[in-house]
């Protein structure tokens, strides 16, 4: 069969099978991406939390098509929709338009979407219980992306009397952290508005080392004397850091005895 029988034959074939065709072809794609940038490395290296968009996408599909690898592909829907949240509400009809998609790839992204939308739901017919380090990580890894550990952001974790979150974390400020921007008002606001019972303040650090600075310290303390205040308890400050980078993944403020908690 002639080289250009071969290539019509091949373009009425259905997307699922000319995939198949692409398959080999993409995984010498990626082979010849540096280890540490390969999506399925990076994700057995630093976990599913700690992988940004692109690669989480990259993973869901799998291979790429002729001329665009999986992470272009990634790459060209977060372009199209700015944001997981964006993307989710996209039909399988929209999505296989996008370059490189098509509607297996686009039906596997709608159930990946549909999966996270169903456990959401799950998780507000049972409020999640914060009271230690551990369940604080955990709260804020179930609502906050990846990327948001690309920087200095500070997270309040509203909680009422039996200690159940009473919205997502909330997300004060991004960037250096100082007194300027973490201000009792923006921090109590939400907490007054939602009669709240008590907080958790959380923060990371992009370095990995999760060791208090005297202005983390500061601003702590400056947040347990409004709470007294306002009457609202604020119970810790989780300090976020990388296992990987510095043998610690969190230092709490209250465990630690940096600054005085109280009750």
């Amino acid at each position: 069969m002639s080289d250009e029988s071969t290539t019509s034959s091949r373009s009425n074939q259905p997307d699922a099978l000319r995939e198949q065709h692409y398959k080999f072809s993409e995984f010498k794609l990626q082979d010849a991406l540096p280890e540490h940038e390969r999506p399925r490395e990076m994700f057995d290296r630093l976990g599913a939390e700690q992988v940004q968009d692109k690669q989480l996408l990259a993973i869901i599909l799998r291979t790429g098509v002729k001329g665009r690898n999986v992470l272009d592909i990634a790459d060209g829907l977060l372009r199209e929709y700015g944001s997981f949240a964006a993307m989710s509400q996209a039909s399988v009809e929209d999505l296989k338009n996008v370059t490189g998609l098509g509607p297996v790839k686009a039906q596997i992204l709608k159930a990946a979407f549909e999966i996270g939308r169903r456990a959401s739901v799950a998780r507000q017919d049972s409020p999640m219980l914060v009271r230690t380090p551990p369940e604080t990580l955990r709260a804020l890894r179930a609502h906050c992306s990846a990327e948001h550990r690309d920087h200095e952001t500070f997270w309040v974790l509203l909680l009422n009397r039996r200690y159940h979150l009473v919205r997502p974390p909330l997300e004060i400020t991004r960037g250096i952290l100082d007194a300027s921007l973490v201000h009792p008002r923006e921090v109590f606001k939400e907490a007054i508005r939602t009669n709240s019972a008590a907080l958790i303040l959380a923060h990371n650090h992009p370095s990995g080392d999760p060791t208090p600075s005297s202005e983390d310290i500061r601003i702590t303390r400056q947040l347990v004397e409004a709470g007294k205040i306002v009457q609202i308890d604020v119970l810790d400050h989780i300090i976020i850091g990388n296992a990987q980078n510095s043998g610690r993944e969190y230092v709490s403020l209250r465990e630690s005895g940096l600054v005085n908690f109280g009750g």
